[in-house]
């Protein structure tokens, strides 16, 4: 086992992936996994005893992939917008945002190597990013959800516990003032009501992660 102080997060994502644009996304470049299950697994074999999470960071996941796709299709979305890009993984989304117009996009996650990840592919992509740290769903944080204009969130509802706090959190956002869009291909625990559909796409993803090749994936927007 690697001690703490060796792992260093960008390193390892810079090892371990490789500069490729997702299916859906051609415009940007993301330091994605080629082969899913061989990192999941290196993953927990040398981080697991840390404490540290699955490597979400280094996977083009549907809802995320379908969330780009809606804001770079319709940039006025976000043009000249503070946009916080929620549970940001490989900070696609974000970058997405930027490329569309954003005044500014702000990823937010709470694993440290996200926030490496997302470092990489902004830097890759020359898009200025900011990145969120906190837990943002911790009610601590709201009053700052003023400062958003539109908060995006691609794949959050497929953990029953999270889904919950991620519905407050955006309905508090909402309630602040922002547009609120998510993206999501169906997940179990995705919201039955306060939602509206706005676009549907077939989704390339990665097999061994997802239960096909091609996810249909829709973007919603949160209603009142």
């Amino acid at each position: 086992m690697l001690p703490r102080a060796s792992l260093d997060p960008r390193s390892f994502i810079q090892k371990n992936t490789r500069l490729q644009p997702p299916p859906h996304v051609p415009e940007i470049t993301l330091h994605l996994a080629d082969e899913a299950m061989d990192l999941w697994t290196k993953t927990e074999e040398e981080l697991d005893e840390l404490g540290l999470p699955p490597p979400f960071w280094a996977f083009a996941w549907a809802g995320g992939q379908a969330l780009a796709r809606y804001v770079l299709d319709n940039p006025a979305i976000v043009a000249d917008k503070r946009v916080l890009d929620f549970a940001a993984g490989s900070g696609l989304v974000a970058i997405a945002a930027m490329k569309a117009g954003a005044a500014s996009a702000v990823a937010s996650d709470i694993d440290r190597f996200a926030f490496s990840a997302i470092s990489l592919n902004a830097e890759a992509n020359n898009a200025a990013v900011g990145f969120e740290a906190r837990d943002v769903t911790d009610p601590a944080f709201w009053p700052e959800l003023a400062d958003y204009d539109v908060v995006l969130a691609g794949d959050v509802f497929y953990e029953k516990p999270m889904a919950e706090k991620v519905f407050a959190f955006l309905k508090e956002a909402q309630a602040k003032g922002a547009t609120v869009l998510f993206g999501d291909p169906g997940r179990s625990y995705l919201p039955k009501g306060g939602i509206e559909p706005l676009a549907t796409y077939e989704v390339a993803v990665t097999r061994a992660l997802e239960d096909s090749e091609v996810k249909r994936t829709h973007v919603f927007r949160l209603t009142a």
